[in-house]
């Protein structure tokens, strides 16, 4: 893939600025003969440009988004660093660099639990409705560059998602603890009513250590560099939450991944389940030596037993941490699919739901 090849080329130069830890054909229907009058057209949707350099317009992220129409916009951000915390409350809001080297254009904060308000306040970037888009743009917390990274406190969200039908391609996300929180909408919480979220990721970069991608939301990744940083202690690539067998959709499936890791990433785990009915499946992916031979963890050995009841599953897996031998040792819970069973987590099958949504159509 030479784009993607293209895409990764600056990740260690924009590592420095985050932790230590990091390297860093249009068809148309004509109206029947006797219809008179027609459709009106869509409204365009506008394109707001930020530059942090430019003397007029908008130079920060958060005041293009506070300016564009409750319909939404296409917000283009000239190539630098923008040190804010972007909240998004706007359906159809796309945020696209303008440089395809998606680690020329960055949002970053240092945010923290601890400090902050709890992991999901922590977010540099929180998006709570439908139909965001992001492409050649980097999302990071850096709050280790000036913290270590402790047992409490330590959360640290570069991407917070709640809303329904994300796309994102070609878009880094940097952390260490919590980098990326894809959730349904009030599945976690009871007495709330359970929206689902469903997000798909393409060709992009995520690392981070600890449960750093986690949640109850329906997500697809493809072709996706998942890559562990630096954590003596090893870490946990997911920490999925779907709490109920029946919770609408919520899986987290990698599809022709690669799984890397940082020098003293440690010992690294596929996931382990933060509620009990956790559904992880990796797909065709190539798995670094750093990955466990047993794959999968409990979430608190010796207090929860929520593996008996989580769906983890591998097909087609391969590489150095894939081995035959280390296949075998994987977590006696966990299970191999066979191809008719993997077609069940097509990305089709597991993002079309009853809007037929595809986004491998959406540009």
């Amino acid at each position: 893939m030479t784009t993607s090849r293209l895409f990764f080329s600056r990740i260690c130069t924009l590592a420095a600025l985050c932790a230590g830890t990091l390297c860093a054909a249009q068809s148309s229907i004509p109206l029947p003969a006797a219809a008179t009058a027609k459709a009106a057209a869509p409204a365009a949707i506008p394109t707001l440009r930020v530059d942090a350099a430019a003397k007029t317009g908008y130079t920060t992220v958060q005041a293009a988004v506070d300016a564009a129409p409750e319909t939404g916009a296409v917000i283009l951000i000239a190539k630098g660093t923008y040190r804010e915390v972007v909240k998004i409350h706007k359906s159809n809001i796309t945020l696209r660099g303008d440089d395809p080297d998606a680690s020329k254009t960055v949002i970053v904060f240092d945010h923290n639990a601890g400090e902050n308000g709890g992991t999901q306040a922590s977010a540099t970037v929180s998006v709570y409705t439908d139909d965001f888009h992001a492409d050649h743009i980097t999302f990071a917390n850096d709050f280790n560059r000036t913290h270590p990274q402790t047992r409490e406190g330590s959360q640290a969200l570069a991407l917070l998602l709640h809303g329904d039908r994300n796309v994102l391609r070609h878009v880094i996300l940097l952390g260490n603890q919590d980098t990326l929180f894809a959730g349904h909408q009030g599945c976690m919480t009871a007495g709330k009513d359970c929206s689902p979220a469903r997000s798909y990721f393409s060709d992009c970069l995520i690392a981070g250590n600890v449960d750093f991608i986690f949640g109850d939301g329906a997500v697809v990744f493809d072709h996706c560099e998942i890559r562990s940083t630096s954590h003596g202690p090893g870490g946990f690539i997911t920490a999925q939450s779907r709490v109920a067998p029946d919770e609408p959709g919520s899986v987290y499936v990698f599809t022709h991944c690669t799984l890397t890791a940082e020098s003293g990433a440690g010992s690294v785990f596929l996931g382990r389940p933060w509620r009990p009915y956790a559904t992880v499946i990796y797909l065709h992916t190539v798995m670094g030596d750093q990955i466990d031979p047993a794959g999968w963890h409990e979430w608190h050995p010796g207090e929860t037993t929520s593996l008996e009841t989580a769906t983890y599953a591998e097909f087609d897996s391969t590489g150095p941490g894939a081995t035959p031998g280390k296949l075998a040792q994987r977590e006696p819970h966990s299970k191999q699919l066979t191809a008719a069973e993997a077609e069940a987590y097509s990305t089709h099958a597991v993002l079309s739901g009853s809007d037929n949504w595809d986004p491998e159509k959406v540009r």
